[in-house]
């Protein structure tokens, strides 16, 4: 979602290099940049004026600390100033009242809240909670057997009431999760237009009537600066307690997180990643400021890792190379499928430090398409020759080819790849290995970025 604000606000660090010190002129030009930079990403001027302002008023005058040159010490402003305006702490839900638990979604007409209703009792689930899940959108067709079938899939109770007006229909929803001990109960509301005073006036009573203890906004993060004008209203019409942001896994220019934060109030708690269930992650702004930055988001992509992997298979895996045996393909397809599983090789590698290939939906198709040819062609071969790449001549190569749709060229670069794997598994075995590899890494200019201003200082 932030690709683009990130490569436009890295930019304006060119007019700090090699300086000594931070003036008001290079200062000047570098925030020209940032605020250009927030300005196409369609972040609401009042919000722009404000970051640009802080900003100024923070670096003017200030000398470069000794183990920061200006272009760091920049960075390091923005950073703040960016963490300041999404939220600073993270937070977490207010579950902390008498089962159950109420939660009410409202937002926009097709902002994402059937499918954020759904993931968001995967989470709750997942975290031992007896989640309930029912729809009082009477107007959307198919609207309540949406989140019906999703709740199925999910393996989540969904309570269908008989009532057709929405106030009743969430009352005896709430009845029967306080009968059946529910934890916590999830309503999916319509999606209403801001300017609607009949609609806006529903959910009002709604929230009245009920007494939610989280009512959160949720918000499609595409539509930029506008998410402004409809945070305020819905605002100023309930009293919101948090907001999810829907489709940052597309080519969304990143103002909506930014706009909404600041013109409610209110925290950012959940960012939806992808159309799967899964994809659904607590909104950390200093994580997300760090990856506007080009700095990475090291902490959410180990957290990732250690949720969607299986550790027994990969305990096995790395003893059976601490033991001196192969890195097979049978090895390789494992790793592959749990990539996938964490959104492919660019939502990983947009949390890298200095990489970007997440950015937009078009390089996340591109490299999923890629990932998706590779586990073609490794399924497309017998077990044995998964077990013994070596064996693949030209005519194993040929059937393998035509099995799975790709050039015999696709192959060879393949098997380069996964030799080139092995030999590194190899030197990662080894006494020191993996530290050897990171002081090879030490130059990489994102990391080196991350460290030095990760470094302990005081402006």
């Amino acid at each position: 979602m932030f690709g683009q604000l990130s490569d436009q606000i890295q930019s304006a660090w060119q007019h700090l290099r090699g300086r000594s010190r931070l003036t008001d002129q290079n200062i000047q030009n570098a925030l020209r940049d940032v605020r250009t930079a927030l300005i196409e990403a369609d972040v609401a001027l009042p919000v722009v004026k404000t970051i640009i302002s802080q900003i100024k008023s923070k670096a003017l005058g200030h000398n470069v600390l000794k183990n920061l040159n200006p272009e760091q010490m920049l960075i390091k402003i923005v950073n703040e100033e960016l963490v300041e305006v999404l939220g600073k702490d993270t937070t977490e839900l207010d579950l902390n009242s008498q089962p159950p638990a109420i939660i009410l979604l409202a937002g926009l007409q097709g902002s994402g809240k059937t499918t954020s209703a759904g993931k968001l009792a995967r989470l709750l689930s997942q975290q031992n909670k007896k989640v309930l899940l029912t729809s009082v959108d009477v107007y959307r067709p198919a609207a309540i057997e949406q989140l019906k079938q999703l709740a199925e899939q999910l393996d989540i109770e969904f309570f269908l009431s008989s009532d057709k007006n929405p106030v009743g229909m969430a009352k005896e929803a709430s009845i029967y999760a306080k009968k059946q001990f529910f934890d916590v109960l999830i309503i999916d509301t319509a999606g209403r237009l801001h300017i609607d005073s009949d609609m806006m006036q529903e959910i009002k009573e709604l929230q009245s009537s009920l007494k939610p203890i989280e009512t959160l906004f949720v918000v499609d993060s595409m539509t930029g600066q506008d998410a402004a004008h409809t945070a305020k209203v819905f605002h100023e019409t309930l009293d919101l307690t948090g907001i999810i942001l829907t489709k940052t896994d597309g080519d969304a220019r990143g103002g909506a997180a930014l706009s909404v934060r600041f013109i409610t109030g209110k925290p950012i708690k959940f960012m939806g990643t992808g159309e799967k269930t899964h994809a659904f992650e607590t909104f950390h702004p200093e994580r997300v400021a760090s990856r506007i930055l080009g700095m990475g988001d090291l902490l959410s992509l180990i957290e990732e890792v250690e949720k969607q992997t299986d550790k027994a298979s990969n305990d096995k895996l790395a003893k059976k190379i601490s033991k001196g045996h192969g890195f097979d393909l049978e090895d390789f397809k494992q790793q592959l499928i749990q990539m996938n599983q964490m959104g492919g090789l660019a939502a990983m590698a947009g949390k890298l430090p200095g990489m970007n290939l997440g950015a937009n939906a078009m390089t996340n198709q591109v490299n999923n398409k890629l990932l998706d040819r590779t586990l073609a062609i490794i399924n497309s071969m017998t077990v044995s020759e998964r077990r013994a790449p070596k064996i693949l001549n030209g005519s194993r190569k040929k059937r393998i080819a035509k099995g799975s749709g790709s050039q015999i060229q696709d192959i060879t670069r393949l098997l380069k790849q996964h030799d080139q794997m092995q030999k590194m598994l190899k030197k990662i075995s080894k006494p020191g290995g993996m530290k050897n590899i990171m002081r090879g890494m030490g130059d990489f200019p994102g990391l080196q970025k991350a460290k030095n201003i990760g470094k302990k200082s005081d402006i």
